[in-house]
């Protein structure tokens, strides 16, 4: 996509230097941010995932915290505890890592569910609840989770509930041969990140969001939305559909998509081309269908054409 915004275009440019060749992974994930969601990557290791949420912690002048998600961890590792100060007397609350604006946590499915569910609530509600004290998070709070689908041993798969509260999800993938030529030949650097400045502040970056809201949409495209749902949701070879909350989600990253485009309303091609990262990971395949090997992206595919074919 040609980003027609200028801070947007900024960032893009600098995550691009590192991040070679991926550009839609990185739009889509500006997109996740601008949208107010949150973004799963989910890939084998080696491919970029943690490289790309802190070239994205480099190029926008907000607080980041990293943290390595293990079976041992507690939810107030997250959130934070209170501890007793002698010297004054008192108990004092120390915020933990979730207290931040972008937030990376690596494989997240290696964490406990109790774990797992304090993330959760920031994600949600952007505020945390530590010790009966509920507190606020940055109207920027962003949270890149990561996780390796082909190792299960000593993970704990998300439920359905949890990967819903990730509006996308994407796999970075290995680069072209022409990409990945590029890609060597920069990391001669011992520091791939050194060559990123910060290139946006958070006020910027809120304005672009507040920007998102003047985006229309008609009445026509909220009903190819709907269609493409309810289509989902009858296919006899899914036994979980997409929730009411995913079609928001959706709605609301195609007027992000419609903005970075420089449109003034939402088109349906935006829709169809954000479908499968924010819908695949929601849907639950009958345990037939996952025995013939069929695809979460493969049905939504089918159900695209079938609304396109309606629209005309």
């Amino acid at each position: 996509m040609d980003l027609k915004n200028k801070i947007a275009r900024a960032i893009h440019g600098n995550v691009a230097k590192v991040i070679i060749g991926k550009d839609e992974q990185i739009t889509t994930v500006l997109a996740t941010w601008l949208a107010g969601g949150h973004v799963l990557l989910e890939d084998v290791p080696g491919t970029g995932k943690t490289m790309l949420a802190r070239s994205f912690s480099k190029s926008v002048d907000v607080p980041f915290t990293r943290v390595q998600f293990t079976p041992d961890l507690l939810p107030s590792d997250l959130t934070g505890h209170s501890f007793y100060d002698e010297a004054n007397k008192r108990f004092i609350f120390r915020k933990g890592p979730l207290f931040t604006t972008l937030f990376l946590g690596d494989e997240l499915n290696r964490a406990t569910p109790r774990a797992q569910s304090a993330l959760l609530e920031a994600m949600a509600e952007r505020q945390i609840t530590a010790e009966g004290v509920t507190a606020p998070l940055s109207p920027l709070f962003f949270v890149i989770a990561t996780q390796n689908p082909i190792e299960q041993q000593g993970t704990f798969p998300l439920p359905e509930a949890a990967l819903d509260r990730f509006w996308v999800r994407l796999a970075i993938g290995v680069p072209e041969k022409e990409d990945e030529t590029k890609m060597l030949l920069a990391r001669t650097a011992a520091d791939p990140l050194a060559q990123i400045d910060k290139v946006v502040s958070a006020k910027e970056l809120e304005s672009v969001q507040q920007e998102i809201g003047r985006i229309q949409v008609a009445p026509a495209l909220a009903q190819y939305l709907i269609g493409l749902l309810t289509i989902l949701r009858k296919h006899p070879k899914l036994a979980l559909g997409p929730s009411p909350r995913s079609g928001i989600q959706l709605l609301r990253l195609s007027m992000v998509w419609a903005f970075l485009a420089g449109e003034d309303f939402v088109r349906p091609e935006f829709v169809y081309e954000l479908a499968p990262a924010v819908l695949a990971h929601r849907l639950m395949l009958q345990p037939e269908a996952r025995f013939e090997g069929i695809k979460n992206e493969e049905i939504i595919d089918e159900c695209l054409k079938k609304v396109r074919a309606t629209a005309r």
